[in-house]
């Protein structure tokens, strides 16, 4: 798992970093779920809310990066420590992003 885990993670964060959408939605299951840590609030449930949610990032932010500051993976969760920039309003940010993995995609994502 450790393995498969990893390579899920580094496969959506480089089509993250190229904006490539397609890219980036093709690691995640379509009933993904993205949720605030630790109050488990939704802010994304499924593929197609995804999709609308990171078009419109990805359009309004042409310059986003994220830097992989350090990964760890434990099991079928993968917790990755970045740094965000190229934001339209300026905000240079630490994020800590956990993936589980079922099977080979991802199903969940918790933002802290």
């Amino acid at each position: 798992m450790d393995n498969i885990g990893a390579i899920l993670a580094q496969k959506q964060l480089d089509a993250y970093n190229k904006q490539d959408l397609e890219g980036f939605l093709s690691v995640y299951s379509e009933d993904v779920e993205i949720l605030e840590f630790p109050s488990n609030n939704v802010m994304t449930r499924g593929i197609e809310d995804m999709k609308i949610r990171y078009e419109k990032l990805f359009k309004e932010n042409p310059n986003n990066h994220a830097e992989l500051l350090s990964r760890i993976v434990h099991d079928n969760k993968v917790i990755d420590h970045e740094y965000v920039t190229g934001r339209n309003s300026g905000v240079e940010k630490n994020a800590v992003a956990i993936y589980e993995i079922q099977g080979d995609k991802i199903v969940k994502v918790w933002f802290l």
